[in-house]
């Protein structure tokens, strides 16, 4: 795919998505979706990449949603009303794009970090929340806006937002539908850190490569997905079988052997399993049964 509105660059087993409707402050549109869902797929399937950023080109992050169509833009094909003026809410057109985008983030098998250098608003601001942790720069604002548009908190941010903040910051930000400032989501805990705008990408990047060095690809891949999914867990239990299953595997791979050898003897590791053709035979566990 040829993308217009994103850019995706690959240095030194990093790779950076950059929204890139500037003049429009990269609000989302449904062609950035088609190219964001392509640009993870891209992330996945390139063994080389080992974590991803996502930022903003120009002054914002994302506006949200482009509603230069007015309120025509929540609606589209499948979601308007049949003859009998039932609305077809089952229609692969009436699902959310922006919660197509974040579900997608949610599978990814590597480390994803959003670097908010801007306003972010809207989808601006729910599409962060799939992501494994948030910087914001000085001039960054947030906001969860959606009270003041008329129109419900999307991009499954309903599962996201109260999982990272809490349930009462989240639905004091929901309420209110305020753009705050970054020492606010500072406070609040939905971003780890603020930084100087010319400091912000720097400070993914190292991030990044802490991420990457000496750390086994496919453990960190399965670490990612254990512990997201552990969110939805109901009993320990469920996640003491997969940790089994898990430390059962793995303990039978050659990374495990290069992990316990260059520890003994006192080297950085070089892991040869790859995500790509490597994953368990048990993942994805989530798509089985439910543990009785």
């Amino acid at each position: 795919m040829t993308y217009r509105f994103v850019r995706y660059e690959v240095a030194d087993g990093v790779g950076t998505i950059t929204l890139s409707r500037p003049d429009k402050l990269n609000a989302f549109t449904t062609a950035m979706m088609a190219e964001l869902l392509d640009v993870v797929d891209r992330v996945d399937a390139d063994d080389a990449v080992r974590a991803v950023i996502v930022t903003g080109e120009g002054r914002a992050f994302c506006a949200g949603a482009d509603l230069s169509s007015g309120a025509t833009g929540f609606t589209g094909d499948g979601k308007t009303p049949g003859a009998d003026g039932t609305l077809n809410y089952a229609a692969e057109s009436a699902r959310d794009g922006g919660g197509r985008v974040t579900l997608r983030l949610f599978n990814c098998l590597k480390p994803v970090i959003a670097a908010i250098n801007g306003p972010a608003v809207g989808f601006g601001a729910t599409m962060t929340l799939a992501m494994d942790v948030r910087l914001a720069s000085e001039a960054a604002r947030i906001g969860f806006v959606f009270a003041r548009r008329g129109i419900v908190p999307e991009a499954a941010s309903s599962f996201f937002l109260p999982r990272i903040v809490g349930i009462a910051q989240a639905l004091e930000w929901c309420f209110g539908g305020k753009v705050f400032d970054a020492q606010e989501a500072l406070r609040g805990g939905l971003v780890r850190s603020v930084h100087a705008p010319d400091d912000l990408l720097p400070a993914a990047r190292a991030l990044a490569r802490d991420f990457a060095d000496g750390t086994a690809p496919v453990l960190v891949a399965l670490t990612r997905q254990m512990l997201w999914r552990g969110l939805d867990m109901s009993h320990p239990m469920e996640a003491h079988r997969v940790d089994s299953r898990g430390v059962l595997w793995r303990g039978r791979s050659a990374d495990a052997v290069e992990g316990v050898a260059s520890f003994l003897e006192k080297r950085t590791p070089a892991f040869s399993d790859r995500v790509s053709v490597d994953m368990p035979d048990f993942y994805p566990w989530w798509e089985e049964p439910r543990y009785e």
